[in-house]
């Protein structure tokens, strides 16, 4: 990004300055989205605030409290953990750097996981490294009758994923502190949904905007990034009920693989979604062979 425009000397740090002249100057850094996003956080109001108040004078603790945060942005750190929430489905979840950041592609993995589960029946669903608990809050909130077990090696993710649970008055989930399957002994599951890390270790994405900001733990998996999606594939099977689908997040050329993964496992009516960019993003597969 570009160095910021907005300095003590520019915005003439011994006056206030007015909406729309900081976000002009900050919009020379950053984003003008970002900009206006993190603006409306730190003001607490929406967009439609900062367009009718245009002309309203910040003080000098707001214009500075902003530059730090634009700071911030400058060197990457993602805008979800300098405001602490990112929207995600139908909901906003808090989130903070010991979870991965929500993101709209894995969006379609909800979607796909609620099309596998009926409303209004009792089922048994498992989600592998839910983090922040996007996905297993938000299938909570629309399959109420089901009963959702979030797993995650990390306490801190957990924390932050019964914050969410609790926000949304949730209580048709609970949390797990696992090793993907470990601890798990003769529960059956009606629908696993998963989405792994899958990028491989030294991708040069994880240099790009952010990511290097996110928990490693949460993008990398060795063997190419697939070392993860071998796991979850080759130890479903002993906790899918009868007719259960493995469904899961994979990365941009992983499709392929994931389906031959699956084969050999033994799961049919095998599929792979694309995501709004087109992108294969979710592929999976049903455990038995079985009319849907």
């Amino acid at each position: 990004m570009a160095a910021l425009s907005v300095s003590a000397q520019q915005t003439d740090m011994g006056a206030p300055i007015t909406i729309g002249e900081l976000l002009r100057k900050a919009a020379d850094g950053v984003d003008r989205v970002d900009a206006r996003w993190l603006l409306q956080n730190m003001l607490n109001v929406d967009a439609a605030f900062l367009i009718a108040h245009a002309e309203l004078l910040l003080s000098v603790e707001q214009v500075a409290h902003f530059q730090r945060l634009l700071a911030r942005r400058i060197a990457g750190e993602p805008v979800a953990y300098l405001t602490g929430k990112r929207g995600f489905y139908d909901l906003v979840f808090e989130v903070t750097p010991d979870v991965l950041i929500p993101r709209p592609e894995t969006e379609l993995l909800v979607e796909v996981a609620l099309s596998k589960i009926p409303l209004g029946r009792r089922c048994n669903i498992l989600d592998l490294g839910t983090g922040s608990g996007a996905i297993a809050v938000t299938i909570a909130r629309h399959r109420p009758d089901a009963c959702i077990t979030a797993v995650d090696l990390s306490p801190s993710a957990l924390a932050v994923a019964r914050r969410n649970a609790e926000k949304y008055s949730v209580e048709n989930v609970i949390f797990v502190e696992a090793d993907w399957f470990t601890g798990f002994t003769d529960e059956k599951f009606d629908v696993i949904v998963a989405n792994p890390p899958y990028i491989a270790e030294g991708d040069p994405h994880l240099e790009g905007d952010g990511l290097r900001f996110e928990p490693s733990i949460a993008l990398v998996a060795s063997n190419n990034g697939l070392n993860c999606i071998h796991t979850i594939i080759a130890q479903a099977p002993g906790y899918l009920k009868h007719s259960g689908w493995l469904i899961f997040e994979h990365g941009y050329d992983q499709a392929d693989i994931s389906r031959k993964l699956l084969d050999k496992a033994g799961f049919f009516h095998i599929f792979t979604r694309p995501d709004l960019s087109e992108t294969d993003r979710v592929t999976g597969g049903q455990c038995e062979s079985a009319l849907v």
